[in-house]
Protein backbone atom coordinates (compact mmCIF):
# COMPACT_ATOMS: atom_id res chain seq x y z
CA UNK A 1 0.00 0.00 0.00
CA UNK A 2 2.70 2.60 0.84
CA UNK A 3 3.96 2.62 -2.73
CA UNK A 4 0.72 2.63 -3.99
CA UNK A 5 0.26 6.12 -2.05
CA UNK A 6 2.97 7.77 -2.83
CA UNK A 7 2.47 6.77 -6.58
CA UNK A 8 -1.39 8.07 -7.27
CA UNK A 9 0.02 11.22 -4.51
CA UNK A 10 2.47 12.07 -7.59
CA UNK A 11 0.65 11.10 -10.23
CA UNK A 12 -1.47 13.98 -9.36
CA UNK A 13 1.67 16.04 -8.38
CA UNK A 14 0.16 16.47 -5.12
CA UNK A 15 2.57 17.37 -2.22
CA UNK A 16 2.02 15.30 1.06
CA UNK A 17 0.60 18.25 2.47
CA UNK A 18 -1.67 18.76 0.14
CA UNK A 19 -3.00 15.31 0.41
CA UNK A 20 -3.55 15.69 3.81
CA UNK A 21 -5.66 18.80 3.32
CA UNK A 22 -7.59 16.98 0.64
CA UNK A 23 -8.11 14.31 3.31
CA UNK A 24 -8.81 16.57 6.53
CA UNK A 25 -5.52 15.04 8.38
CA UNK A 26 -2.33 16.15 9.59
CA UNK A 27 0.29 16.30 7.03
CA UNK A 28 2.54 14.06 9.25
CA UNK A 29 -0.68 11.28 9.61
CA UNK A 30 -0.32 11.04 6.04
CA UNK A 31 3.52 11.39 5.47
CA UNK A 32 3.14 8.34 8.51
CA UNK A 33 1.33 6.24 5.83
CA UNK A 34 3.53 6.46 2.97
CA UNK A 35 6.12 5.31 4.87
CA UNK A 36 4.72 2.61 6.71
CA UNK A 37 4.66 4.54 10.04
CA UNK A 38 1.35 4.59 10.67
CA UNK A 39 -1.90 2.68 9.22
CA UNK A 40 -4.93 4.27 8.47
CA UNK A 41 -8.53 3.39 9.95
CA UNK A 42 -11.09 1.29 7.64
CA UNK A 43 -12.87 4.77 7.58
CA UNK A 44 -9.40 6.35 6.35
CA UNK A 45 -9.09 3.83 3.74
CA UNK A 46 -12.13 4.57 2.40
CA UNK A 47 -11.34 8.40 2.23
CA UNK A 48 -8.08 7.96 0.40
CA UNK A 49 -9.55 5.21 -2.10
CA UNK A 50 -12.44 7.88 -2.47
CA UNK A 51 -9.44 10.87 -2.68
CA UNK A 52 -7.65 9.19 -5.53
CA UNK A 53 -10.54 7.50 -7.22
CA UNK A 54 -9.36 4.00 -6.60
CA UNK A 55 -10.62 1.36 -4.53
CA UNK A 56 -9.32 -0.18 -1.06
CA UNK A 57 -8.69 -3.33 -2.37
CA UNK A 58 -6.20 -2.09 -4.96
CA UNK A 59 -5.01 0.34 -1.86
CA UNK A 60 -4.36 -3.02 0.13
CA UNK A 61 -3.05 -4.65 -3.39
CA UNK A 62 -5.42 -6.88 -3.72
CA UNK A 63 -5.97 -5.60 -7.13
CA UNK A 64 -4.54 -4.05 -9.86
CA UNK A 65 -5.71 -0.13 -11.10
CA UNK A 66 -8.06 -0.37 -13.72
CA UNK A 67 -7.34 1.24 -17.12
CA UNK A 68 -7.97 4.33 -17.86
CA UNK A 69 -8.44 4.46 -21.73
CA UNK A 70 -8.67 7.68 -23.73
CA UNK A 71 -11.17 6.65 -26.02
CA UNK A 72 -9.96 10.18 -28.18
CA UNK A 73 -6.62 7.33 -28.26
CA UNK A 74 -8.78 5.13 -30.43
CA UNK A 75 -9.63 7.70 -33.22
CA UNK A 76 -7.69 5.82 -36.39
CA UNK A 77 -6.58 2.90 -34.16
CA UNK A 78 -8.40 0.62 -36.28
CA UNK A 79 -7.56 -2.12 -33.85
CA UNK A 80 -9.93 -0.83 -30.85
CA UNK A 81 -12.90 -3.21 -30.11
CA UNK A 82 -15.10 -0.83 -28.97
CA UNK A 83 -19.17 -1.99 -29.96
CA UNK A 84 -22.70 -0.62 -29.32
CA UNK A 85 -25.41 -3.36 -29.21
CA UNK A 86 -23.02 -5.93 -30.82
CA UNK A 87 -21.62 -4.03 -33.49
CA UNK A 88 -18.20 -2.62 -33.77
CA UNK A 89 -18.07 1.45 -33.90
CA UNK A 90 -16.93 3.04 -37.01
CA UNK A 91 -14.03 6.04 -36.70
CA UNK A 92 -16.73 8.21 -37.72
CA UNK A 93 -19.01 6.95 -34.83
CA UNK A 94 -15.80 7.41 -32.51
CA UNK A 95 -15.21 11.07 -33.52
CA UNK A 96 -19.19 11.51 -33.30
CA UNK A 97 -19.02 10.03 -29.70
CA UNK A 98 -16.29 12.43 -28.45
CA UNK A 99 -17.79 15.26 -30.16
CA UNK A 100 -21.14 14.45 -28.24
CA UNK A 101 -19.82 14.28 -25.02
CA UNK A 102 -17.34 17.69 -25.41
CA UNK A 103 -20.67 19.45 -26.34
CA UNK A 104 -22.62 18.05 -23.40
CA UNK A 105 -19.76 19.03 -21.02
CA UNK A 106 -19.69 22.49 -22.63
CA UNK A 107 -23.46 22.96 -21.98
CA UNK A 108 -23.60 21.56 -18.52
CA UNK A 109 -20.64 23.59 -17.18
CA UNK A 110 -22.37 26.63 -18.91
CA UNK A 111 -25.85 25.54 -16.87
CA UNK A 112 -23.94 25.62 -13.73
CA UNK A 113 -22.00 29.10 -14.20
CA UNK A 114 -25.82 30.71 -15.31
CA UNK A 115 -27.04 28.89 -11.96
CA UNK A 116 -24.19 30.34 -9.86
CA UNK A 117 -24.87 33.61 -11.14
CA UNK A 118 -28.28 33.70 -10.87
CA UNK A 119 -28.03 32.34 -6.90
CA UNK A 120 -25.12 35.52 -6.73
CA UNK A 121 -27.96 37.82 -7.94
CA UNK A 122 -30.04 36.56 -5.48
Amino acid sequence: MLERLSVLRKERQWSQQETADKLGIAKSTYAGYESGYREPSLHSLLQIANLFQTTVDYLLGAKEAEAIIDITSLINNHSHKLSIDGKRLSNDELIDFVSFVRAKRRLKEKELIEEESILEEN
